[in-house]
């Protein structure tokens, strides 16, 4: 519902701000797709002109055309000295946002905060989030060691009828808000102030010391829930998940209590209707968005990000295509059919599939290459190809072997062995490359639901790390083994994971980062899905 005192000049769809049409086209930068991902298998929501691979998405930079072909010659030649160099990182020092967090407890603020966390991070901002829950209960774990006083923290203090207790709560998040501004001096991107920042008064006092800061701006994200399942969930995860407000109550009281401190935020709960403001509005994690005075590349590229998340219950499964031929004589790249070992896994995988599936709908998405083409032909399930899969493109060392490649190169193969993730070969691309080019395969992945994706060790290296929040220094280590389907699940807080290997041989192409003797065994992670009460920057 539109509120009365809304700005005028509020973005609704499809009518699109320069800034965000501008954000769009530098988003599919590099991504050259060539099958769109049709409305009947996709969410209805935010409308298609948003969606990669819908009209606003097919603006290509023909520029980066030739690094995006398929492999040419085995080996390059042996004239070319020195093939390749190292990519810089994006200067993002003018980009200081500080983006609050408006909404009741329990409508999914921490969920969309820690989602763009994760989001941001993985194209190399400095990202960090700011919750205020955190600082209260740091404080009151502080204090209850050094004094052994347990402050309460149970429904009657978030009350607005307590006086002593309001006082605390806003020195907080003011005092969380200084941090936030001293963290964003020091050289972070965007910092993200998770609270329920409920009233004008808050959100005031909020615009007003960011606007004494030269080079900060600041956008409100308002999250609205109104499904009571998706609450009650919320609350069950709440009580549920190590909570220190709640840790000695049983789990019927503690929810009654929540439920009680919702009310009291309730009482002076003012959505966002400030003409003046910058702010987002999402409405049930997705169904609607509302945004108003949305500027710049940055803010429009955030805007693009939380519309198209939502929270159905879903898997991602990560597989690499099935040994190939390639594979097995050492080669890098290349359009290779698999080997016998890997047609014999292209064979196992549909009841391996199935029997994790069961009847619930999936998606299956291929590279255009033959190998992952090949892997999946089997699964009767439908199928899109994406070019934006494709592997990493090794340029001038395409279908050589490690070997001929240090014997012919060595300056360029002692490069790349320093700094993995930002070397780019010449004719190619880095692992930063591959990153670029696949945000828009993440943002359909956040769009869809069950999506089974056969790609190559480089690109699920990149999009695992996504799912994880693994560093980009650690990225191109990750073990990725052959024959081995990789379930992903989304939860509020991280992903958990679990690993299906098939008794099927194949070549282990995986190489240690330098300095390392072994290979890392095939240990599927710690569930990333544990949320922090205390936070690490208190």
């Amino acid at each position: 519902m539109d509120h009365p005192n809304e700005d005028h000049n509020r973005v609704q769809f499809p009518i699109l701000s320069s800034e965000l049409t501008a954000a769009l086209g530098a988003i599919e930068d590099m991504a050259d797709d060539t099958d769109a991902v049709p409305d009947s298998v996709v969410r209805g929501r935010p409308p298609a002109i948003f969606r990669a691979g819908g009209p606003m998405l097919k603006q290509f930079d023909e520029s980066t055309a030739s690094s995006r072909k398929g492999s040419q010659a085995p080996t390059p030649p042996r004239s070319v000295v020195g093939i390749g160099n190292k990519v810089a990182k994006p200067d993002y020092s003018e980009a200081k946002i500080v983006l609050a967090m408006v909404g009741l407890p329990a409508r999914g603020k921490s969920y969309l905060s820690n989602k763009l966390m994760r989001y941001l991070k993985w194209l190399e901002y400095d990202v960090q989030v700011f919750n205020v829950g955190q600082l209260r209960r740091s404080r009151a774990h502080r204090k209850a060691q050094q004094s052994g006083i347990l402050e309460d923290h149970t429904s009657s203090y978030f009350s607005h009828n307590n006086v002593e207790a309001t006082k605390l709560r806003e020195q907080l998040a003011e005092d969380s808000l200084e941090m936030l501004i001293r963290w964003l001096k020091r050289g972070g991107n965007v910092a993200i102030h998770d609270a329920t920042n409920s009233t004008r008064m808050r959100r005031a006092k909020i615009s007003a010391r960011v606007a004494k800061e030269k080079g900060m701006s600041v956008i409100f994200l308002e999250s609205i829930c109104n499904d009571p399942a998706v609450i009650a969930a919320n609350v069950a995860l709440k009580v549920s998940s190590g909570d220190p407000d709640y840790k000695d109550l049983p789990r019927e009281e503690a929810e009654r209590d929540f439920l009680r401190r919702i009310k009291e935020y309730e009482a002076v709960y003012e959505t966002i209707t400030e003409p003046h403001l910058s702010y987002l509005r999402i409405t049930d994690v997705g169904n609607e968005v509302t945004l108003s005075r949305i500027n710049g590349y940055l803010q429009s590229r955030i805007a693009f990000y939380l519309m198209n998340l939502h929270v159905k219950p879903r898997n991602i499964f990560l597989s690499r295509h099935g040994e190939s031929q390639f594979n097995v004589e050492g080669r890098i790249g290349g359009d290779s059919l698999l080997s016998e070992r890997g047609l014999a896994y292209a064979h196992a995988l549909p009841e391996l599939v199935r029997n994790n599936i069961g009847d619930a709908p999936l998606i299956v998405w291929t590279s255009t290459l033959q190998r992952t083409i090949q892997t999946a032909a089997e699964l009767p399930y439908p199928k899109l190809t994406w070019k934006s899969l494709d592997e990493l493109d090794a340029g001038v060392c395409d279908g050589m072997t490690y070997e001929e490649i240090e014997q012919a190169y060595p300056e360029d193969f002692a490069n790349r062995d320093e700094d993995k993730f930002n070397y780019r070969y010449r004719g190619g691309e880095s692992y930063r490359d591959v990153v670029v080019r696949l945000e828009p395969v993440i943002i359909e992945l956040e769009r869809q639901e069950n999506i089974l994706i056969f790609g190559h060790q480089a690109i699920l290296r990149c999009l695992y790390a996504y799912f994880h929040d693994l560093p980009q220094a650690d990225l191109p280590y990750i073990n990725v083994p052959l024959h081995t389907v990789i379930k992903l699940t989304p939860k509020a807080y991280g992903c958990d994971e679990e690993r299906y290997t098939l008794p099927i041989g194949a070549v282990d192409t995986h190489r240690p980062k330098p300095g390392s003797t072994v290979s890392p065994p095939d240990v599927v992670p710690a569930s990333t899905t544990k949320r922090e009460y205390f936070g690490t920057n208190m």
